[in-house]
């Protein structure tokens, strides 16, 4: 089977099926390439999905992925991203293995099919001019040979006519002669252009034609064998990274089987855990028996006058008088000098401040002693680990420079020895500090946990002593503030004195000031034991009146009667705001 003996006569056909060969090798280029800019795109896209859903740095959402199911999701996002770059390989292998070879083969190609082509053009010219030579010689052999006729004839004509002379007949001979040697001329060349012909065209179908034909032939196959390589290299630059694929599936895979919802709901517990106590049982209200107020005028200023540290709620609850809320004089009450109690008053004010700028959102204490119990434990001993860490970094910078030292002592050459010892008494004093620092977290951290007593005035003195030393981030005040184990806050008794005192001392000062106006009702949901200076303490069940609303901290301002109002949680309370509410006079 050969193009050369089967299609001697379709040279321009093969022309035409050579040049559709070439195109169908660049569209199958073409598609290679365009598959390589999808693989890249999808690529892309696949990392920008993979870093859009990545937790974010110091965020709220990077505290979240401790989880197992988190964690698992950031693994598949980390793998996603290396599927990502197995599809970037592909899209390599291909341009390189696939692309550039055959970009390069088809200029061969086209070089190769241009030379063969014009081979048989020249051959199909050659050719044409021996047949128009042919033709040449046959047409002049064939007037030759009609001339020769005709003075043949002349010459028979002239001779038969007895008028003629004799000269015009050997005249009419003579030519008659010539012709007819011309046309043995004529035939003789025809004769041997019409031998060359016959050899050339023997020559041209059966050897030049054959041949540049067998050229095209082979050029053609080679070019169909190379679009079958070409596929095959596609589809092994796929094959090669499936077993990565394969791992990166593993191990979405493995991270989703290291799932583990009992630890996930464990760390629940340990991030929201508050440490208070479920509220009691309610107790039964007889509706039989006249109702009584829980703290009655007259107990409150019996207890007044008796000098109690704390006034009693139902028998149950115990309650603080905050310094600036009006009350009845009390004629047995001696009175101190106005400047003496105001300058007792300018002295505890600080504190009071400072409650209240925790309340309102101020800065966080230093001891986190705003937060429940165990989220405060956990604080401190994230914070007592880091410092830790500091202290390891701070040591192992201060081992590092007495090594310098010493090899300075023994080298001089290399440095002095003196040049370092500033730097290592700045490392010690750090060191020193950070232990201090350190100490004082644990303290704190022990107190939580019921290792230590609470502290005692001395020991308030010995850590404002170090503050002042050491300023804090955030104002001393916070120190003088212990949870207690059912999560409420307890001040220390000589707070609760001052604050005892200045209620007492100040009271007839502020006589003059009008009450807020009541802006609703409330219901307490819970038991409050109001500890807190500023707080007040509620019965669950009890209603009382709303004169401040909860400005975003967590907590409402309420009044019971004349006398008592302060702060409650306000997710223990239930409040219906009124804006047509009577004013402060009326109490339940």
């Amino acid at each position: 089977m050969s193009w050369g003996t089967e299609l001697w006569d379709q040279f321009d056909n093969l022309e035409k099926h050579t040049q559709w060969g070439i195109d169908t090798l660049e569209k199958c280029i073409k598609f290679v390439k365009e598959r390589t800019e999808i693989e890249l795109s999808y690529a892309k896209q696949l990392r920008n999905l993979s870093k859009k859903y990545q937790p974010k740095k110091n965020s709220k959402e990077e505290e979240e992925y401790k989880y197992t199911s988190c964690k698992a999701f950031i693994s598949t996002l980390n793998e996603m991203n290396d599927y990502a770059g197995q599809h970037e390989v592909i899209s390599e292998n291909m341009a390189s293995q696939i692309i550039v070879d055959l970009a390069r083969y088809v200029q061969e190609l086209k070089q190769e099919r241009k030379s063969n082509f014009h081979d048989g053009r020249k051959a199909q010219q050659h050719i044409e001019t021996c047949w128009k030579q042919l033709e040449s010689s046959k047409r002049r052999f064939e007037r030759d040979c009609k001339e020769a006729d005709r003075a043949q004839q002349y010459f028979e004509k002239m001779d038969a006519d007895i008028n003629v002379t004799k000269a015009d007949v050997e005249k009419a001979r003579q030519q008659a002669q010539i012709r007819h040697q011309m046309a043995e001329d004529s035939k003789a060349d025809y004769s041997s252009i019409l031998q060359k012909f016959n050899h050339e065209q023997h020559e041209y179908y059966h050897t030049h034609i054959p041949n540049i034909f067998q050229k095209i032939q082979e050029m053609e196959e080679r070019r169909i064998v190379r679009i079958g390589e070409s596929m095959k290299t596609y589809a092994e630059v796929d094959r090669q990274v499936i077993p990565i694929i394969g791992k990166c599936l593993d191990g979405i895979v493995k991270a989703a089987e290291s799932i583990d919802q009992k630890n996930d709901s464990q760390l629940v517990i340990e991030a929201y855990k508050s440490g208070f106590e479920p509220p009691g049982d309610i107790e039964f209200e007889d509706y039989t028996q006249p109702m009584k107020r829980t703290v009655s005028d007259n107990s409150l200023s019996n207890s007044r006058g008796e000098g109690k540290p704390d006034l009693k709620f139902g028998g149950k609850s115990k309650g603080k008088l905050w310094p600036f809320i009006k009350k009845n004089k009390s004629p047995k009450q001696q009175k101190e000098p106005l400047s003496h109690r105001f300058n007792e008053f300018m002295t505890s004010k600080p504190k009071i401040h400072c409650f209240r700028s925790l309340k309102r959102g101020g800065a966080t204490p230093e001891d986190f002693s705003n937060l429940p119990p165990e989220q405060r434990r956990k604080k401190l001993q994230q914070k007592v680990d880091e410092l830790s860490k500091e202290i390891q970094k701070e040591m192992d910078q201060r081992d590092a420079i007495t090594k310098m030292k010493d090899v300075y002592l023994k080298n001089p050459q290399m440095g002095d020895p003196a040049s370092l010892d500033h730097k290592l008494a700045e490392v010690s004093q750090n060191i020193e500090k950070l232990r201090l620092e350190t100490q004082k977290f644990e303290a704190w951290l022990a107190e939580v946990e019921g290792r230590l007593p609470a502290r005692s005035e001395q020991a308030r003195r010995q850590s404002g002593l170090y503050d002042s030393q050491n300023p804090p981030t955030v104002n001393n005040c916070a120190q003088d503030r212990e949870s207690s184990p059912d999560g409420s806050y307890t001040e220390e008794q000589s707070q609760e004195s001052e604050v005892k005192v200045l209620a007492t001392d100040f009271d007839d000062e502020f006589d003059d000031e009008e009450p807020l106006p009541a802006i609703g009702t409330c219901k307490a949901l819970y038991t409050f034991e109001g500890q807190n200076e500023g707080t007040i303490s509620v019965v669950e069940g009890e209603t009382l009146y709303v004169i401040e609303e909860d400005k975003g901290d967590g907590w409402t301002r309420i009044r019971r009667n004349e006398d008592e109002e302060g702060y409650v949680p306000t997710s223990y309370v239930e409040v219906y705001l009124d804006k047509n509410a009577k004013g402060a006079k009326t109490y339940i």
